[in-house]
């Protein structure tokens, strides 16, 4: 193939045309590795409450990268010096951030390599990458490990405003229908700048962060954390949580090999994740959905009454407090429930369980938003923005849930 084909574009619905840097980022495109982000899914369960979010990561990557693409033209038209090779960086880091994602994404991480983020993952990924690309991704490694000597490299990667968060805001906006938790990223990329090596929004930009911060916030509650599409996610892990009991157990699990391999128990230390690497690249969404499908004829009934769940749709009840729920309401579900088919003092915790989820849409400690005002001082977005005061943002806003079978009277 000649590099003249390697220039490719792509037709993306939210951006319209993508365009490939140069050959070797096509060529990281076109590894397997990164291939197989098109067979894993951004939003998870999400497509039980919104049906169009079916979108993948290989998307969301390749959204990321057009930002960047925008970013850097933003930056170098306001004379920061940004060379061709911190360039080919910046695009390889944010291309391959998620690399790392394991099947339906943030909904099972953890599972099949535990004690493990998707960021490990990634970072293993990419090094294996840069020991068969001759050392090309070695910029690039340092900026996603914050080790590159130009900080605000990172920022662009990872942070308040960075150029994962700008496109997942807005293709899941999209995807889903949700227009509420659209944003504006041209706004807010064009309103970039650095002082003193450190990524800050223009003064005239600070009431598009109120917008990005709302609708991230929104996205949350109404879309990552709706109800339904968590207790999806949380159901689909204890499914595979009860497959890892029975196939460890020597009861037979049915699945395909790359999955039966991550059910046996494995004691894997962050330290050996690179040996796992290509073990991990060859499962996917596609794995699982199979599984499941299998597995609603399984004679353990908690595996296959799950599994029929998930498949065919018909979910259990799920209960939503701000303040947790009592012991003895707990008791009482429990009680009710014990009394179903096939429902045990011993299988009961697969069928009644609770837990939390939270939410912080501006967390300052963990890097606050900077504001660029006209008379060159830098200040942080909060204190600049006077007119906007919401404990909504800037307080973590937990939840809890309790998951029960419906068909029960309280």
């Amino acid at each position: 193939m000649s590099e003249t084909n390697k220039l490719k574009i792509f037709n993306d619905p939210i951006y319209g045309f993508i365009t490939i840097p140069n050959t070797l980022i096509f060529d990281i495109i076109e590894h397997p590795y990164f291939q197989r982000l098109r067979r894993i899914s951004q939003m998870g369960l999400s497509n039980m409450v919104y049906p169009g979010a079916n979108h993948t990561r290989f998307h969301h990557a390749l959204g990321c990268m057009y930002l960047m693409q925008k970013a850097i033209r933003v930056l170098r038209f306001k004379g920061v010096s940004i060379n061709k090779e911190e360039e080919q960086a910046l695009y390889l880091a944010i291309l391959l951030h998620d690399l790392g994602h394991g099947p339906f994404s943030h909904a099972l991480e953890g599972f099949f390599i535990p004690e493990v983020t998707h960021e490990d993952l990634s970072l293993a990924y990419m090094e294996a990458l840069n020991i068969e690309f001759d050392g090309v991704l070695t910029d690039a490694i340092a900026i996603f490990t914050d080790k590159h000597p130009r900080k605000f490299f990172y920022q662009l990667i990872s942070s308040q405003l960075d150029m994962d968060r700008l496109d997942y805001l807005k293709r899941d906006s999209f995807y889903t229908g949700v227009v509420e938790g659209s944003i504006n990223s041209d706004r807010l990329i064009a309103m970039l700048h650095v002082k003193n090596d450190e990524l800050v929004i223009e003064e005239k930009g600070i009431y598009s962060i109120e917008k990005f911060l709302l609708s991230r916030r929104f996205m949350y509650w109404q879309v990552y954390l709706h109800k339904t599409a968590l207790l999806s996610e949380k159901l689909l892990l204890r499914i595979l949580q009860r497959a890892r009991e029975l196939f460890n157990q020597g009861v037979a699990v049915t699945g395909s090999s790359s999955l039966l391999y991550f059910l046996e128990k494995r004691d894997i230390q962050s330290s050996q994740i690179s040996s796992y690497i290509d073990a991990f690249a060859a499962i996917d969404d596609h794995d699982v959905w199979s599984a499941l499908k299998e597995w609603q004829e399984h004679d353990d009934y908690v595996l296959s009454s799950l599994s029929k769940m998930i498949i065919l749709r018909k979910l259990p009840r799920i209960e939503l407090s701000k303040d947790g729920f009592s012991e003895d309401y707990i008791a009482k579900i429990k009680e009710k429930v014990r009394g179903m088919k096939g429902v045990t003092d011993k299988n009961i915790p697969h069928f009644v369980f609770e837990g939390k989820v939270s939410n912080h849409a501006y967390n300052v400690k963990s890097g606050a938003i900077k504001i660029l005002l006209k008379d060159g001082r830098v200040m942080e977005w909060l204190s600049v923005d006077s007119q906007f005061s919401s404990t909504a943002l800037t307080e973590q806003s937990v939840k809890y849930f309790l998951v029960y079978p419906k068909g029960i009277s309280l």
